[in-house]
């Protein structure tokens, strides 16, 4: 997988940004750029939240309704332009990924920094495949067994990212429910994934804690949430809420920093990596 495949959805993301910042100084209105495109106001702000692809008109376009018309201040927008085109590894998964999630698979692909909570379940980048095959299939019943074999071998190569040797730091704490509670009620299949989950605490750009019941009441009361850092410095950070048939995206500074004191409390209030490792062999009944 390429850089400019895995960030993708980053690149989008930052040209629609570049594309506001270039409107707004010129004191265009979305629905005057609208128009210049023929197109609403509403796919305008789409664009400049980078929730819809690009056409390499409409960009065009915009660059000399904004004013900029020499090549070499267009280039690097039509460069970011490309890249923000180029399909992700995870558009071969389309027919079972919905396209809600498409967007978090491409930033989590390219992110450098991932902070999770998870409270049911392990979290998908460190599920075993048994495990992921249990969950997928319980969550969606109606899915033919090819579809919950898709989904899993998706869920298998987002894995991948923590391998990779420009993957991303990756710390997760996951609350002491989420270990005791198998999703089949197999005792083979979660025996199995606390042994995975001991092995992967191990790796170098892994932190893994555990929120103990003893911790009693503690900053994630709200549910679980992920977050996400890019290296790119004109993306902001971005916390992820997972619901049932969406998902939500906070980048406002005031709603990020409210997640980031909640996650560096219920880091606090964890056991530590060291004492994470001693409840897993504990479960395990590992010396």
């Amino acid at each position: 997988m390429s850089t400019g495949e895995n960030g993708s959805v980053v690149r989008r993301i930052l040209l629609g940004s570049q594309l506001r910042k270039l409107r707004e100084s010129r004191g265009v209105t979305r629905e005057a750029a609208g128009y210049s495109i023929r197109a609403s106001e509403s796919k305008i702000s789409r664009m400049e939240l980078g929730r819809v692809s690009f056409k390499a008109r409409d960009v065009e376009d915009l660059l000399t309704l904004y004013g900029v018309t020499d090549d070499a201040e267009r280039e690097p927008l039509l460069g970011l332009l490309r890249e923000a085109n180029m399909s992700g590894w995870w558009h071969s998964y389309g027919d079972v990924l919905p396209g809600w999630f498409q967007t978090y698979v491409g930033l989590e692909s390219a992110a450098s920094l991932i902070r999770i909570y998870e409270v049911q379940f392990v979290h998908g980048l460190l599920q075993t495949e048994a495990y992921a095959h249990a969950v997928v299939a319980r969550g969606n019943p109606d899915a033919s067994p090819a579809a919950v074999d898709r989904r899993v071998a998706l869920r298998l190569e987002r894995q991948k990212v923590l391998v990779d040797e420009r993957g991303p730091t990756f710390h997760a704490v996951l609350d002491e429910a989420a270990l005791l509670r198998s999703p089949d009620g197999n005792p083979a299949v979660i025996q199995a994934q606390l042994l995975h989950l001991l092995e992967v605490s191990e790796m170098p750009n892994v932190t893994l804690q555990v929120m103990p019941f003893s911790s009693g009441w503690h900053a994630g009361e709200s549910g679980s949430f992920g977050m996400l850092r890019f290296l790119e410095s004109d993306l902001s950070d971005l916390v992820y809420l997972e619901q049932l048939t969406s998902a939500l995206y906070l980048d406002k500074s005031e709603d990020v920093a409210q997640y980031e004191r909640a996650f560096g409390q219920i880091r606090r209030d964890s056991a530590t990596p060291e004492k994470t490792r001693d409840l897993l062999r504990g479960l395990l009944q590992l010396p």
